[in-house]
This record gives structure tokens, C-alpha cells and sequence, in this order.
């Protein structure tokens, strides 16, 4: 990287960048560890010197469980090592068949997602949200930001299949709901994705739903159209038209990036494939309420009858054993 030519080939000198980004993701964490370790090591030493009455083994003993959550972590950070896993994150949530019944599932989702992402520390804000026509969402696109946040969520993408008594049917029958969950990594500002001007469509008009008088009395919400790749994005959730049309180009940057990584697949269907269609058939975890409670995770197939819990956030066991799995090498 130091040679004075390796940035006249832009392609070869991203791979490259691509491939030392990649290597830090692993290396900086357990170096990081490392360092860590040879403290408490050097707390153990001291608390010997100092006897066996000595406050420092309390300490020792505090500290230990989280060195072990560490090193837990650790692992998982050694199944993140692509290009793209430190990144950011673009989660869209797309409700599918089943009408009321899906956007209703789709609220309920991004509920799921929001609660998990609060209990990592993540940041993050609603870019677009469509309401249903009678409850729920029909969509819903986040952007997410923290370390790792696109390595551990691409575990979600894919279509989540919802079985349970229907509270919007009046027999109480059973019903059947789908919605996609889609997550994109955010594009490094290294990376050019070049958006010629006459290539793109910018419309402007009033933001719909919730989000305050002044966001429905302006033309604040901004669409973005990729006249080549038919790609539309839309933001609206802020009162700035400014802010929309700065965070629907980098929706679009990250589609138009994802759209060019597939294209260079040997197996088109590597990434894309996992998604499929929003029915039955393509969906990649089921969450059954009745007859009998479970959620399972048919790719791993690692599952949990604690429903509640799951629906609460608690998706981490489903997250590791993805990555565990190998599935996205």
C-alpha cells in the first residue's frame, strides 16, 4: 500500500484495502484481548504478593466472567472477517402475503429489531416507514451504526414466516404471515460508487404517518430514482429535505454496491438467493404461537420455545449460530 502506483488501479488497490480491512477485523479485537488478559494477569500477580487476605482476588473475581464474555465475542469476531462485516447497516423490513395480518408481523419485527439493537448499543434511525392501511407497517427501512453492526445482522436477512391466532379475526382462526427482512452494508467512503447526475430522478413531496405537523405540511420527503438500475429509494423521517435526500443517497449507494457485488458472484444467488420470494417456501425462521410455541432458525436449525423472549430481542442465539454455521463464507 505504500508503493507509490498502488492506487493507479482502483479496482485491484480495493481489493487489496478489502483484504487488510478484513484481517483488522479479527486481529484488532484479539489484540485488544490480548492486552486485557496480561492486566488481569498482572491484577492475580499482585493480589498473590499481597496474600490471601487481599482485596485485589474480589477484584480478580469481578473481572474474570467479563474476560470470558470477551473471549466469547472474540470468537464471533473471528467468523466476521468479509470486506464488507465492520461496516454500518441498511435493515429494510417488508411486510408480504397476508395483508392486515403481515404488517401487523411487520411491526412486530421491527419492534424484535429495535429492542436487540438497543441492548448491543447500536444506534440507529427509522429512514422510511410506511404505516399499513389498518394496523401494523407495511415497510420499514433502519439505518444502523456501531462496529460489527452489518457482520452480525446479515444473519437476519431473509423471509420470517409468523403462525398464530389472528387478533384481527373474529373466529379466532389460525392464520399464516410473512415479512422479508433485507440488510445491506453501508458503503465505505473509500469505495467509489460513481452516480451520474442525468442518471437520477429526485422527487420531492409531503412525508406521510407519524413525525410531527411540520414534516406533513413541507415537501420534505425526498425520492431518489436510479434511472439505470430502476433502483428507487425514499426517505422521509426527517423535517429536512436536506437530511432525506442525504440519507437516500446512501440507501442507493449501498443497493447500487450490493447490485455490482452480485454481479461478480461465480453463483449469482450466493446473497441474493437467501431472500427469495416473500411466501411460503422461502422463509429462512419460523415463529409459531399456536397450536404450540417455537422459534426456529431453519438453516441452523438452533430453535427456543421461549416465543416471548425472542419476539422481546433476545436473538443472539439465532445470530451466533449463523455465523458458527458457516453459511456466509
Amino acid at each position: 500500500m505504500a508503493r507509490p502506483d498502488f492506487w493507479d488501479s482502483r479496482e485491484s488497490s480495493q481489493e487489496v484495502v478489502a483484504e487488510v480491512q478484513a484481517l483488522k477485523n479479527v486481529l484488532e479485537p484479539f489484540n485488544d484481548f490480548c492486552s486485557e488478559l496480561e492486566n488481569f494477569q498482572v491484577l492475580g500477580e499482585l493480589a498473590e504478593l499481597e496474600g490471601e487476605e487481599s482485596a485485589l482476588y474480589a477484584e480478580a473475581d469481578e473481572v474474570w466472567p467479563r474476560l470470558e464474555q470477551e473471549l466469547e465475542r472474540l470468537e464471533l469476531v473471528s467468523f466476521l472477517s468479509g470486506k464488507m462485516d465492520k461496516n454500518d447497516a441498511i435493515m429494510t423490513i417488508h411486510a408480504g402475503a397476508g395483508g392486515t395480518e403481515s404488517c401487523d408481523w411487520c411491526s412486530i419485527l421491527l419492534r424484535m429489531y429495535s429492542r436487540w439493537l438497543d441492548e448491543q448499543g447500536y444506534s440507529y434511525e427509522v429512514a422510511d416507514l410506511q404505516p399499513g392501511d389498518e394496523a401494523g407497517v407495511k415497510y420499514v427501512t433502519l439505518t444502523i451504526s456501531g462496529k460489527f453492526a452489518y457482520g452480525y445482522l446479515k444473519a437476519e436477512k431473509g423471509v420470517h414466516r409468523l403462525v398464530r391466532i389472528s387478533p384481527f379475526d373474529s373466529n379466532k382462526r389460525r392464520h399464516t404471515s410473512f415479512c422479508s427482512v433485507d440488510v445491506l452494508p453501508e458503503v465505505d467512503d473509500d469505495i467509489d460508487i460513481v452516480i451520474n447526475d442525468g442518471d437520477l430522478r429526485i422527487d420531492t413531496f409531503r412525508a406521510s404517518g407519524a413525525g410531527g405537523q411540520h414534516v406533513n405540511r413541507t415537501d420534505s420527503a425526498v425520492r431518489l430514482t436510479h434511472l439505470e438500475s430502476g433502483i428507487v429509494v425514499t426517505c422521509q423521517s426527517e423535517r429536512s429535505q436536506h437530511k432525506n435526500k442525504a440519507n437516500a443517497m446512501r440507501i442507493l449507494k449501498a443497493r447500487l454496491y450490493e447490485r455490482e457485488e452480485e454481479k461478480r458472484r461465480a453463483v449469482h444467488a450466493a446473497e441474493s438467493s437467501a431472500k427469495g420470494d416473500n411466501a411460503w417456501g422461502n422463509q429462512i425462521r419460523s415463529y409459531v404461537l399456536q397450536p404450540y410455541q417455537l422459534v426456529k432458525d431453519l438453516r441452523t436449525n438452533a430453535e427456543t420455545s421461549n416465543v416471548t423472549a425472542v419476539l422481546d430481542g433476545d436473538i443472539d442465539r439465532f445470530i451466533h449460530a449463523y455465523l458458527r454455521s458457516g453459511i456466509n463464507s
